[in-house]
């Protein structure tokens, strides 16, 4: 625990130093710690990376401690749901939420004004709504790969062509095969 402890704390002293770019990734983090939000009350979080710890849930005050946000690396957790706080990072360009838990595309990441790109491979999303992605008129690239979109959404999401969206070669499920 001291540990780790002292690894957060040399973490928040890097991010004070070099102009708020927080890394407390494979911290074995389960949340948060609240001690971020004291340590660098006084210094601007411009990138977050969270990265590969057992964080299940985000605190909304990290947005609204930090909303000048530009890049969130959240990929490797165990999440399952984004804080609707997180719309008012008017900055945040770039979101990596892979390799978690989403079951659905978080709608609040279409709602980032700013938002260029979006990794959100290796979850459990099946269907994502087209005319959402279609109109966030920020979004460059959106991956979707090693998810197990239905067919429906493949087809959905093959007819946008202002977004670069990257998807998995889709199989065809044993149980979707009638001819057996």
């Amino acid at each position: 625990m001291a540990h780790q402890c002292a690894i957060i704390v040399q973490g928040v002293d890097r991010a004070n130093e070099n102009g708020g770019n927080l890394d407390l990734s494979g911290c074995q983090l389960i949340q948060m710690p609240d001690a971020v939000f004291h340590l660098m009350r006084n210094t601007s979080l411009i990138t977050c990376n969270l990265s590969n710890n057992v964080i299940a849930k985000i605190p909304p005050k990290l947005f609204l401690n930090f909303s000048m946000l530009t890049d969130l690396n959240l990929s490797g957790n165990r999440m399952s749901v984004l804080p609707q706080e997180m719309a008012i990072c008017s900055q945040l360009q770039q979101i990596d939420i892979s390799s978690n838990s989403f079951v659905t595309l978080p709608p609040v990441l279409l709602q980032l004004p700013a938002v260029t790109t979006i990794n959100a491979s290796s979850n459990y999303i099946a269907d994502v709504d087209g005319d959402e992605i279609e109109s966030c008129c920020s979004l460059e690239v959106l991956n979707l790969e090693e998810n197990p979109l239905t067919e429906e959404t493949h087809q959905k999401i093959n007819n946008i062509i202002n977004i670069r969206i990257r998807v998995s070669a889709r199989k065809t499920e044993e149980w979707e095969d009638l001819s057996i």
